[in-house]
């Protein structure tokens, strides 16, 4: 799936509507067109025995084509309101879905749709100059252009009504040097775009998150991260950046130049400024060794210190109500002994199977009408040309919220990867990636895990607790739990952040699936998503000092839990610097929007 920034422009929404117009409009055309006057009056059949004057009989004739159009008006809105069967919800107000709206209104969502805006401000400059140019207009106008990426954000970290500035059109690679193993690059380039432009020179990024779709200012600016105990966030290959701040103009700030600021602007949610140029510390360009095998908690246990110490990248996905942990390493390629001789026991089709089985025996359950092919409608997919993540997705869409359901998928997700154990080589930008799956709600954590030297094993005590906590509240918790470890960094707004070098952080997320499009379901899946949030949250958070990713924290609605989430994050974060930066850098606010307002209010707003 393409995971970018949805910017849809309501002039095509406007088009579609007309396109698929609605099927009733020629009825009700025909019958408005009864009220022009008859040609022929002797041919009108009264609606009365009586004989009553020319006018008096065309006001009855009137009246009673006014009452016919409203009943017919009546029953169109029953049918397209009117709760269908599961099966037959794709047939609801299709009539008003695509309302045309002005052309100057965008609609722009994040990849899960999770959060949506529509906007008559949204700026893409193809320049410095002209990024310049928007900064300085905007803030004499005191008008909004809050810094959008690529859109990936869960919790829609950049979107505002008010205006938005996005750089996907400054996506250059600037400067390239081979012996510092260094790049300078526009903001708006994507991850796999610089990647790509980068592997001639034999070069590449030190880490990488699970996707590559990210632009470069975005997944700098939200603190992302990759894993691995001895590689820090990524906002720590950061080695300086140009930023364009309403107040100050364009600045560069690096080590060198203004190391405070940078430090606070490496990880500054796009409120200190827009990061119009990054230079980025690349590393060389080498193939990984994925290991993946199955494990379970006891013998992660006795292991955990040396899965962290001794490979270069590792994370755990835990299986919910199974024992069964899945351990990926990776390592670069040996120069002395090559890449591992290694022949799986399974191929994919064999390992995949189980799941695809599991959907077949659903579908006589929750679909019984499609379990032929001869009935199965032309749309649907054929489930063996279909990943494992989008297996899972068709099944868990039957019924996401049943944990017996969910539970039974799980068990054939720990039996896809125990039949997907096994070795696979190659550079580490296609090693590294993850699949996360489709449409989705998140949430992830970051608490420290005491040092390489000497882990604290609070991370795994951080999972048994989670674990223990999803079987007794009985939550229909999908897999996996995703695990992965850090190091520490310099950036104050980090929650990853640490004055002791040596310290290592662990990053927990969990995550309920959205693989359906009706807006019930979906809304049924979100308010149970949140309630296992804040299970976690109540629970564990405080217990284990962990504070949630800057791109999957929400903004509480309730007062008292805003106010309370502005304390917690003034206990781990500089906010007073961070608010009198903004102050500086943003006098007039045009770089903030709603969530950045409400976690950080400033002294005059709060």
């Amino acid at each position: 799936m393409s995971r970018a920034l949805s910017l849809r422009r309501s002039v095509r929404a406007f088009h579609h509507y007309h396109h698929h117009a609605n099927p009733h409009s020629n009825l009700l055309k025909a019958l408005s067109s009864t009220t022009s006057p008859n040609p022929n009056p002797f041919l009108a059949r009264p609606f009365s025995s009586l004989s009553p004057s020319p006018s008096s009989s065309g006001a009855e004739f009137r009246k009673y084509l006014g009452y016919l159009a409203l009943l017919l008006g009546c029953g169109v809105a029953t049918y397209f309101s009117f709760p269908f069967s599961d099966s037959a919800k794709h047939k609801k107000a299709q009539l008003f879905r695509y309302a045309p709206l002005p052309e100057d209104l965008h609609t722009v969502s994040n990849w899960s749709g999770t959060h949506e805006v529509q906007t008559r401000v949204f700026h893409q400059p193809e320049s410095l100059e002209e990024l310049e140019q928007v900064v300085k207009d905007a803030n004499e106008k005191k008008q909004k252009i809050r810094p959008v990426g690529s859109g990936l954000s869960p919790n829609g970290i950049g979107l505002t009504r008010a205006g938005m500035v996005n750089l996907a059109l400054m996506d250059k690679v600037l400067e390239v040097d081979e012996e510092k193993k260094r790049v300078r690059v526009q903001a708006g380039i994507r991850v796999q775009q610089l990647v790509d432009a980068i592997k001639d020179h034999g070069i590449t990024l030190q880490n990488f998150a699970s996707i590559r779709e990210q632009q470069i200012g975005g997944i700098v600016q939200v603190g992302a991260h990759g894993t691995g105990a001895r590689l820090p966030p990524i906002d720590e290959q950061v080695i300086s950046m140009k930023l364009v701040t309403p107040a100050k103009r364009t600045i560069e700030v690096s080590k060198e130049k203004d190391p405070e600021l940078f430090y606070l602007a490496r990880c500054g949610l796009g409120g200190l400024g827009v990061v119009a140029e990054v230079t980025l510390q690349c590393v060389e360009r080498q193939q990984l060794v994925e290991h993946t095998v199955i494990s379970d908690m006891k013998e992660i246990k006795k292991n955990h210190k040396k899965l962290l110490s001794e490979n270069k990248h590792v994370k755990y996905l835990y299986i919910p109500y199974t024992d069964s942990v899945v351990v990926v390493t990776c390592n670069p390629v040996s120069k002395w002994k090559g890449p591992p001789k290694f022949k799986p026991k399974y191929s994919h089709d064999e390992a995949i199977q189980h799941a695809r089985d599991l959907y077949q025996e659903s579908l006589k359950k929750y679909r019984p009408e499609v379990t032929t092919a001869e009935s199965s409608e032309d749309s649907e997919p054929d489930i063996n040309e279909l990943s494992f993540t989008e297996l899972r997705d068709k099944l868990l869409a039957l019924d996401p919220l049943n944990r017996d359901h969910v539970i039974q998928v799980n068990q054939a997700e720990a039996e896809f990867w125990r039949k997907s154990e096994g070795y696979r080589v190659g550079w580490s930008d296609e090693i590294l990636g993850f699949d996360c799956g489709g449409q989705q709600w998140v949430s992830e954590t970051c608490f420290p895990a005491g040092t390489l030297a000497k882990p604290s094993m609070k991370d795994l005590e951080y999972i048994e607790d989670l674990k223990k906590l999803i079987e007794k509240e009985e939550i229909p918790a999908p897999a996996p739990i995703e695990q992965r470890w850090t190091a520490c960094s310099k950036s104050p707004m980090s929650p990853a952040s640490s004055s002791a070098e040596d310290d290592i952080f662990s990053w927990v997320g969990i995550i309920m699936y959205l693989p359906t499009m009706d807006s019930r379901q979906r809304k049924e899946i979100t308010e149970e998503f949140f309630h296992y949030r804040r299970l976690s949250q109540t629970q564990l958070w405080d217990k284990y000092s962990a504070y949630e990713h800057w791109a999957k924290i929400e903004v509480p609605k309730d007062k008292d839990e805003l106010v309370a989430l502005q304390a917690r994050l003034r206990r781990r974060f500089p906010v007073d610097e961070y608010n009198k930066a903004r102050k500086e850098l943003d006098p007039n606010g045009i770089l903030s929007n709603n969530m950045l307002g409400k976690l950080f209010p400033l002294p005059d707003t709060i």
